[in-house]
């Protein structure tokens, strides 16, 4: 079935599933690494690219391809490629699109390790790079350079859930000569689509929002290109980092169900934000469906709804997040997000302890911060668990002050 004029779960439910010969309903699992030619004119057609087919399935695999044709329809793209993980998605990304030279601008706030692997590895091969709040299109024009060829931005943004306006942030790097990419993890294809608004590049961590189970690693790489979809995709078959047909099904399994699932965790955080922000404990809040956020209307436009993810602070800084953490029931301490189950993490001792202090603080992410992935429990569980976590605080407080104690 043609699902490309479809509706969007339309798509989740049927994109990318092929006729099989047994008549299955989804999918199967393709757990081989090889695949056998009827003859040698075959084979070598297909080396060739004159005939369509599988060799090997670190280069191709009927079940990675099924996914691949669905998350690229949902982002409306020429072509996906899907790795064994969301850091593979953003190294073959780096390794495709950047050479010895190059320079690449990025949001302050990205995802630590893609930072990390930009500034302490891509840096040995001469890739320079410049970190910015990309939120202000002013400090993203004066980052750009003569020898800029990515613009890489994540929005929302992890995890100070900073808002890029996408569009205007591909005519900055189009004007320059560069390409756009953008981390969609934290929106999903179901509530943006950053190729229809200017992108030439689209990247998920699949663990997340997509999958939705917290049961499998994987990335996906969406290009709006043929070219750049061929580039992108021979990339990883050199580098080696093609996700297998078990994660694969795994993974298509759990997007047939994102949207219902990420309208069920918007619906709960959307009231879980407005509770935290008049929390006594709580110094401020970031969601972008509050009007309080500062691109609350840039979301609004460029968005079609505001997700489940919410980063706040806390007034004791360091210590109070620490607590908070270590009493919390059913929100399970942990650091990824996008699932079905609630998950909270403290960035500055978890995610992002690996940067400098100073950098972390001025990205935005301060010694109170906490994200919140909120989950599709229900939400008088989730509230009543984050009260009686946030009330410890008070606790703590209480006994390291010696005359509240009763002490000398």
């Amino acid at each position: 079935m043609d699902t490309r004029n479809k509706g969007f779960n339309t798509k989740l439910v049927h994109a990318g599933i092929r006729e099989d010969a047994h008549g299955s309903v989804v999918t199967p699992i393709y757990q081989t690494s090889t695949f056998a030619f009827r003859n040698a004119q075959q084979g070598a057609n297909r080396f060739a690219g004159i005939e369509d087919g599988y060799i090997y399935t670190r280069i191709g695999n009927p079940t990675t391809s099924a996914l691949e044709e669905n998350v690229a329809q949902l982002e409306n793209g020429f072509g996906a490629t899907a790795m064994a993980s969301g850091m593979g998605a953003v190294s073959t990304v780096y390794l495709a699109l950047l050479s010895g030279g190059d320079h690449m601008v990025s949001t302050d706030s990205v995802y630590g390790p893609s930072r990390g692997l930009m500034e302490k590895h891509m840096s040995r091969f001469g890739v320079e790079s410049t970190y910015v709040d990309t939120s202000d299109l002013e400090n993203l024009a004066k980052a750009m350079k003569v020898n800029t060829k990515l613009v890489y931005i994540e929005s929302p943004s992890n995890p100070a859930m900073s808002v890029t306006d996408i569009a205007a942030a591909a005519e900055i790097a189009h004007a320059a000569g560069a390409l756009l990419v953008v981390d969609n993890t934290f929106a999903s294809p179901h509530l943006q689509k950053p190729l229809d608004l200017g992108a030439d590049v689209v990247l998920h961590s699949v663990t997340k929002f997509i999958n939705g189970h917290a049961d499998i690693v994987g990335g996906i790489v969406v290009a709006k290109t043929e070219a750049l979809h061929k580039q992108i995709r021979a990339m990883l078959i050199n580098l080696g980092a093609n996700m297998d047909p078990h994660q694969s099904y795994m993974v298509s399994r759990g997007l047939k169900t994102l949207a219902l699932r990420v309208e069920r965790a918007e619906e709960n955080a959307s009231r879980i934000a407005p509770w935290l922000e008049a929390h006594p404990q709580v110094a401020w809040v970031r969601y972008i469906g509050l009007p309080s956020h500062p691109q609350h209307e840039l979301a609004r436009r460029q968005m079609t709804g505001f997700g489940s993810m919410i980063s706040f602070e806390l007034k004791g800084g360091m210590d109070a997040g620490r607590v908070v953490m270590d009493n919390v029931h059913l929100a399970g301490l942990a650091v990824s997000l996008g699932g079905v189950e609630t998950l909270i993490s403290h960035p500055a001792s978890m995610t992002h302890a690996g940067m400098a202090r100073e950098s972390r603080l001025a990205a935005g992410i301060t010694d109170g911060l906490v994200r919140l992935s909120v989950g599709i429990e229900d939400l008088d569980d989730i509230l009543s668990d984050l009260h009686q976590a946030l009330g410890h605080i008070g606790q703590v407080q209480q006994v390291e002050d010696p005359q509240l104690a009763g002490l000398p």
